[in-house]
């Protein structure tokens, strides 16, 4: 009768051993849907907001730009019959030159808006990623993958989705700053 409580104790320590592996092998695959959390992302709308008044007014300063340019054909159109052919060739090349100019422009603005908006979207990026991470740390989640609708996820349960529960804290944390 000795042994029964050995027994007992043996199996009792290798069933908590068994218990603890299976509670740390057995982590739940969890996601978030990328596209919802960038649109549902308060500094998002903010941030397209601030970006599309710098684009607007970027692209109003060029369409100015050409604007005046096409006056000054206009007015080189009325007036070409009383140029001599020297004032014609003069007048050409000060009018193709301005040309050049406002299509060199015109480039370096719309670089500097894809610059803009590459950095936007980067810096809301960053902060989803950041906020994700810690998240994973603090509800001890091995992996949380990335839904984007590019074929990465094809299927998974909506109870594995930390989609809203993640946007209602990174906007939080937002509403905070």
């Amino acid at each position: 009768m000795k042994k029964a409580p050995l027994y007992t104790a043996v199996a009792a320590v290798l069933l908590s051993i068994f218990a603890i592996y299976i509670t740390k092998s057995s982590s739940t695959l969890v996601y978030v849907d990328v596209n919802k959390l960038i649109s549902g992302y308060n500094k998002t709308k903010i941030a397209q907001a601030e970006f599309e008044k710098k684009s607007s007014l970027m692209k109003a300063n060029v369409d100015s730009l050409v604007s005046n340019w096409q006056n000054e054909l206009k007015n080189y159109e009325k007036e070409r019959a009383a140029l001599s052919p020297k004032e014609l060739k003069l007048k050409q090349e000060l009018l193709s030159n301005k040309q050049q100019q406002i299509n060199g422009y015109q480039e370096s603005i719309q670089k500097k808006i894809q610059e803009e908006d590459k950095k936007v979207t980067q810096t809301v990026i960053n902060d989803i990623n950041d906020y994700i991470k810690q998240y994973g740390k603090d509800h001890n989640h091995k992996i949380i993958f990335g839904a984007s609708g590019g074929g990465n996820i094809m299927y998974a349960d909506e109870s594995t989705d930390l989609t809203e529960e993640i946007l209602k804290g990174l906007n939080a944390e937002y509403d905070k700053k």
